[in-house]
């Protein structure tokens, strides 16, 4: 069985060793140049092209005339995507039946980065998704499903690395189903879950105004080694690197950052805070006295940050 494999990240690393370890012909992998500007906390699809001395192309555009050539030319019986950036036009899915990893249970969080939005929204459970590609993103047929918890704090970057082993199982155990054609498919039924776009840094702006929980699922959604979640007073970014949902009472304090009893916290619209055990100002850790020191010398000046987060 030949194979083109569009990949990239960790789930692309552990899927493509899935199908080399399945005895998969990888005739060709499709990946991307990474971005000097990204943090680049996760595996190379790269990489272990080299080291497994499997050809691999990295074009700017899946649209590209070539691209399709160099599909159409590896005369793949199967194509597979793990987590590749771009969508696959038609003229390459027609060339072989495809199938995609999906990082949640879908119909549920379908689009871009459904680990941080099931973060963000509070879900208790996400997993991986095989399914079969079509053009519409995340709208094909379910091959298999893996699910995961997710536990009450925590971040996305520990949700994903579980949505990652969901993936390499997932796949694992699919993989002679799926390469003798008895794998199952089951419908995907759109009418649950709903779309979801990409996040930018920007949109980890916190509203203090909003209920802890809320603020406490944003910073688990954006926490290191993603952008994090962040307020800015008189000039000064603050970027809150670890946090916790206090269980004290609440505070008849305002929102926003404030230091209670010397330990940092995030007062919320109600009244309920996030306990900050580590918090940067302008890329720079920041202890408690000297965020007091700082509240202190603009007390004067209301230091809540309102815009809403959307």
């Amino acid at each position: 069985m030949r194979a083109v494999v569009f990949a990239y990240h960790s789930v692309g690393v552990r899927c493509l060793k899935v199908l080399l370890a399945g005895g998969v012909d990888v005739a060709l992998v499709v990946t991307h140049e990474d971005n000097p500007q990204e943090n680049l906390w996760f595996d190379s699809v790269a990489a272990l092209c080299r080291a497994e001395g499997i050809a691999f192309v990295t074009p700017p555009d899946a649209n590209a005339p070539e691209l399709l050539a160099q599909v159409q030319a590896a005369q793949p019986d199967m194509l597979f995507s793990f987590y590749y950036r771009h969508m696959l036009p038609a003229s390459v899915l027609d060339v072989a039946p495809g199938y995609n990893m999906h990082g949640s249970l879908l119909p549920q969080f379908r689009g871009r980065a459904p680990v941080n939005w099931a973060v963000l929204h509070g879900a208790s459970e996400t997993g991986a998704t095989l399914h079969a590609m079509t053009v519409k993103p995340d709208a094909g047929a379910i091959v298999a499903q893996t699910a995961v918890p997710i536990l009450p704090d925590d971040t996305a970057f520990e949700v994903f690395g579980k949505v990652t082993v969901a993936a390499e199982q997932t796949l694992w155990k699919v993989l002679p189903a799926l390469l003798d054609g008895s794998a199952p498919l089951t419908p995907n039924d759109l009418r649950q879950g709903g779309y979801f776009g990409g996040r930018k840094p920007a949109d980890g702006r916190i509203d203090w105004s909003l209920p802890a929980q809320q603020v406490y699922n944003l910073h688990r959604a954006v926490a290191p080694p993603y952008p994090g979640a962040f307020t800015e007073l008189h000039g000064i970014t603050y970027v809150i690197q670890q946090a916790r949902l206090s269980r004290a009472p609440a505070v008849d304090l305002p929102p926003g950052l404030a230091v209670v009893e010397g330990a940092m916290v995030g007062v919320c619209g109600d009244g309920r805070m996030l306990a900050i055990s580590s918090l940067h100002a302008n890329d720079q850790p920041i202890s408690a006295a000297q965020l007091q020191d700082q509240l202190t010398s603009h007390a004067s000046t209301p230091h809540t940050t309102q815009e809403k987060f959307t």
